[in-house]
């Protein structure tokens, strides 16, 4: 994509000539009058009180030139300082190839491409939304071309949050399991499933996880993003518990926290022998106040054509519980039940534990949408009065040009009727429609993403000890990479200038241009950033070529490289 902005220069240089030459045309011609006034008092130095006169006439007429002057001197100004613009926006302006976008600009889905996230969970928290994703990892052999997706090196939970649902923040991956992880009696974190709980008069956060296929574990927090650690150093579900040494997959938790504050935990999946049909393996449990605890023994769920992915929400009075169908559901059973293999499937109670009614599939396999066929997985939540549903697919290795199981996370809207039931849902690229809008006069962490092109982004600062999570920034960017966020509104007061925190290493030069509403966009202003060799971010401004108001996207066009991007704003 090559974008060219030409300036005629030459053009310009000719307009302040002829404005230069009108100016002489005002001064020399009051000059000339000013001398010669002076010469003919002169001549009358012994004419009395014609000589003051003429004293007087010579101060006027000196007044209005040294006013002519001023004029003159401020027009000066101005041509000198609009030269400048036009020359920075002629350097600035140069011809750019920019990056190609793995999600193309004003798509929404998937949500972010700057690393892959499976299994996604939503937890609306404060008026913002955070996702939790598993980590997955593109595993290569020996011909280092990716390979299948085996899932035992997944040990991370990868986490962003939004307050419009098309502009993300990235703020890590959580360290969940492993050696290196918060429970280190874990080899994996799959599938997390995350919840909120005021306990002792402050907000506790809960992430629950799966490691592997053998049980789940448990996570607490201050913080929606950490740090994470482990309450109890061993697993909450395990093949010990209660009714759960015969569940094929001990995994894929979901939780929820009733209006009376009472917790359950749903959990398990797969298929023992042929049991396709009723594979007999859901489980529910009520959590203990705690949320790290079981108030009880897990019961088992009738679920039919169960696989994984089990989901849980309230809407009203009922519980809605979902999960994806298993890969043998015939063509009989479709005619009989209303779903296919590999579909999302929901029922309801009007019990948290049961049993449940089969209601029917609302959202088909990816591969329907895609041509990407695979497991999934997913999660329902609420937003500001509308239902949305988050799930993964496989697109973001089709565009990375692999193929092994690696798995995106997608978000599109739910419909509910007032009889309760949910219509069918379309999987997209479009994705959702902005919620509100983004305000660009706050700081906003430039790892705030709606798309991006050849950029990463790198953790600066941790928020606890081996967290994983915390202040990011963008880096990695070369000539030509670009970030994309979308509807911030400037309103009518406008804004002129853009301030950002960089830092940039010694030696390098660069800068950011601003565009509008497109990658092609106007220029609208253009920062540039060379080392000041302290090692350390620093903030740095420049007034805009124009005003900017209203509501736009906004996209930032990277030039030079080797420095990193921490935050932004506009005043």
């Amino acid at each position: 994509m090559k974008i060219k902005k030409h300036f005629q220069l030459h053009i310009h240089r000719e307009d302040k000539m002829k404005k230069i030459s009108k100016a002489l045309l005002v001064w020399i011609p009051l000059f000339l009058l000013l001398l010669a006034t002076t010469a003919c008092s002169g001549n009358k130095l012994n004419q009395g009180g014609e000589m003051a006169a003429d004293r007087t006439e010579s101060k006027d007429l000196l007044k209005d030139g040294q006013k002519a002057g001023e004029g003159i001197q401020k027009d000066f100004e101005e041509e000198e300082k609009s030269q400048k613009t036009e020359e920075k926006q002629m350097t600035e302006g140069k011809d750019i190839t920019l990056k190609g976008a793995l999600k193309s600009f004003g798509n929404k889905n998937p949500l972010m491409t700057q690393r892959l996230g499976a299994d996604p969970y939503a937890l609306v928290y404060q008026d913002r939304v955070y996702i939790y994703m598993t980590g997955d990892v593109i595993e290569y052999g020996a011909d280092k071309k990716a390979k299948n997706n085996s899932f035992g090196k997944i040990n991370t939970i990868n986490v962003i949050s939004s307050s419009d649902l098309v502009n993300w923040t990235d703020h890590g991956a959580i360290k969940a399991a492993g050696s290196l992880g918060a429970a280190k009696w874990g080899n994996n974190s799959w599938a997390p499933a995350a919840a909120y709980k005021e306990i002792d008069g402050k907000p506790k956060f809960f992430l629950y996880f799966a490691n592997g296929g053998n049980g789940i574990g448990v996570l607490t927090a201050d913080s929606p993003i950490g740090p994470f650690t482990d309450p109890l150093g061993h697993a909450l579900v395990s093949r010990s518990t209660p009714n759960c040494a015969n569940v094929a997959w001990l995994f894929d938790p979901a939780v929820l926290v009733d209006d009376d504050n009472k917790a359950y935990l749903y959990f398990g999946g797969g298929i023992p022998g042929e049991n396709f049909a009723n594979p007999g393996t859901g489980r529910a449990v009520q959590l203990g106040d705690d949320m790290i605890s079981l108030a009880g023994d897990p019961v088992a769920l009738d679920i039919p054509y169960l696989f994984e992915d089990s989901g849980i929400n309230k809407i009203g009075d009922t519980y809605y519980y979902s999960y994806c169908s298993n890969w043998n559901v015939d063509q009989e059973a479709t005619d009989t039940l209303g779903f296919a293999s590999a579909e999302i499937v929901y029922m309801t109670s009007k019990s948290p534990l049961g049993p449940f009614t089969l209601q029917g599939s609302i959202l088909k396999n990816p591969g329907i949408f895609f041509g990407c066929y695979g497991n999934n997985h997913h999660c329902m939540f609420r937003f500001k009065d509308q239902m949305y549903i988050t799930y993964h697919t496989q697109i973001l290795e089709q565009l990375l040009k692999i193929k092994g199981g690696y798995r995106c996370t997608h978000i599109d809207p739910v419909t509910v009727g007032e009889d309760g039931k949910i219509e069918k849902i379309t999987a997209t690229k479009s994705g959702v429609d902005q919620v509100g809008s983004l305000n660009p006069y706050e700081r906003t962490e430039a790892e705030t993403i709606g798309t991006m092109a050849g950029i990463t982004t790198v953790l600066l600062e941790e928020n606890g000890e081996r967290s994983g999570t915390g202040n990011m920034a963008v880096t990695d960017m070369k000539e030509g990479s670009w970030l994309a966020v979308y509807g911030a509104d400037f309103n009518e007061k406008g804004a002129v200038s853009f301030t950002v925190a960089v830092r940039a290493l010694e030696g390098v030069q660069g800068g950011i241009q601003i565009r509008l509403d497109r990658p092609t966009g106007e220029i609208v202003g253009y920062l540039p950033i060379e080392a000041d060799n302290s090692g350390e971010f620093k903030e740095i401004s420049t007034e805009l070529f124009k005003k900017i108001t209203g509501k736009h996207d906004l996209v930032f066009v990277f030039t030079g490289e080797g420095y990193e991007f921490d935050y932004w704003y506009f005043q």
